[in-house]
């Protein structure tokens, strides 16, 4: 398959609501259900197509997410809903391990400047981040970018446009605001509107961490 053929594909997925997830994972984990498991998975592998995108110019790009649909598949196995956290930011960390592995393997040398510009675009977004919230807990937000992400995700359609622009692109509040068209105080207004509500989302997932 190819990348554009897998893209296609991936517009057809129909995301979970919450109280449908709780229902798959309970018929999953308790009755064994493998309709169950496929939907989670299914549901799932856009996280596979996001970790991969850094890499969207390999030749191996489709091998690549296919490891990491192995590593998707092996957190849903070992997944424990029970525990409160959220299953995207469980399964990163294994879906992107397997990637990375991969790709070693077959020799794909720039992976180490990937990383650093994932590591540097994660910093941008530190400023989300409650500085009260205790050490062990901010480490645990920090590891989280794909949490933060997937926080953004859920915001108004401007609030996210602004907070990907200001914080994950770097671009200047003046230029945001001439793009929109608005007075610059809108676009801070809309950032600062943006990142209290990220907050909270990550305040809530942070306070089901067990």
């Amino acid at each position: 398959m190819k990348l554009s053929e897998y893209m296609q594909e991936l517009n057809k997925v129909k995301m979970l609501e919450q109280a449908e997830e709780k229902e798959l994972w309970y018929e999953f984990k308790h009755n064994h259900s493998t309709d169950a498991r496929r939907r989670i998975i299914e549901a799932y592998q856009p996280l596979v197509f996001r970790t991969a995108m850094p890499f969207k110019d390999l030749e191996n790009i489709m091998d690549v997410i296919q490891e990491g649909t192995v590593g998707l598949i092996e957190s849903v196995e070992s997944f424990a809903p029970d525990r409160g956290v959220a299953f995207s930011l469980f399964a990163v960390y294994r879906i992107r391990g397997r990637m990375y592995r991969y790709m070693k393997e077959e020799g794909n040398a720039d992976i180490a400047c990937l990383e650093a510009e994932m590591e540097s675009g994660m910093s941008r977004l530190d400023m989300l981040v409650d500085t009260g919230t205790p050490v062990p807990e901010l480490a645990e937000i920090h590891m989280a970018s794909d949490m933060v992400m997937e926080a953004m995700d859920r915001l108004p359609q401007k609030e996210q446009l602004v907070l990907n622009q200001v914080l994950v692109n770097s671009q200047e509040v003046k230029d945001v605001a001439d793009m929109l068209n608005v007075s610059t105080a809108h676009i801070y207004r809309l950032q600062k509107s943006g990142v209290r509500r990220v907050r909270g989302m990550l305040s809530r997932f942070m306070h089901n961490w067990k």
